[in-house]
């Protein structure tokens, strides 16, 4: 189900606003956030996860409200939430960790170690899950980030940043998976990386400063480039002419 921001107003520092009276409506499929450094997308996705609250207006999820208390419980065990940071818990196995996130979603532990080996598989780590997480690479562990997102079986998945630092291989390797994974699940990803955009997104938005400045199929957000422009260059173009106040 589509997710919806109304008339949302945030800042980290009082008189600087991020967010000011934004409403916008993120639909249903896969879509992908784009805009430069301090744009505001990392915020709009943890407003979306309910990390954290907008000062004022309403984040909501069909009838769920994330700022209304008898919301919260239910809307975050429909919304997974993969910040750019993913970290491994000492001690825990692949599994333990995979489970231990499910269980802080509201799970059963025992419900939370049987889903986290069919969230495992889904990312093809099931061979993995006897390792620990901390000897995981940098992909994997992503990989596991994304399995703890779906332990609780969420609807709709957020993913701030989650190739960044990734070699081409293995932003390749996330790509096919998020295909795959989006035929069941919503994905709402940021990221600077405009590759294929027309292959894996549904719906593309152009954030900046703090402001929706385009959103659309990924094919009007390419058909924005410069007639002429060539294919491989053309997502990079389109960009570059929608935010032209990036350095």
């Amino acid at each position: 189900m589509p997710l919806h921001y109304t008339d949302c107003s945030f800042a980290y520092r009082p008189g600087t606003p991020v967010l000011d009276g934004l409403t916008m409506e993120l639909p249903r499929g896969c879509t992908v956030l784009l805009g430069p450094n301090g744009a505001g997308k990392s915020t709009l996705l943890s407003l979306g996860a309910s990390s954290l609250a907008p000062f004022s207006g309403h984040v909501t999820l069909g009838r769920l409200d994330s700022v209304r208390r008898r919301d919260r419980r239910a809307y975050r065990q429909k919304v997974g939430w993969l910040p750019q940071v993913v970290h491994a818990v000492p001690a825990l196995t692949v599994r333990e960790q995979a489970a231990y996130v499910g269980w802080l979603k509201g799970l059963s532990k025992r419900d939370a170690w049987d889903r986290s080996a069919g969230a495992l598989a889904r990312v093809r780590l099931t061979e993995l899950g006897r390792r620990m997480s901390h000897e995981l690479s940098g992909g994997q562990l992503r990989r596991l980030g994304i399995a703890q997102t779906l332990v609780h079986r969420a609807e709709l998945v957020l993913l701030d940043e989650p190739t960044a630092g990734l070699d081409p291989v293995q932003r390749g390797v996330f790509r096919e998976l998020l295909a795959e994974l989006s035929t069941s699940v919503q994905f709402v990803v940021s990221t600077h990386q405009t590759e294929d955009l027309g292959e894996v997104y549904d719906t593309v938005v152009v954030v900046d400063h703090g402001r929706p400045v385009f959103q659309g199929t990924a094919s009007a957000f390419l058909a924005t480039a410069p007639a002429g422009t060539p294919r491989e260059r053309c997502a990079e173009s389109a960009y570059r002419g929608l935010v032209r106040g990036e350095v």
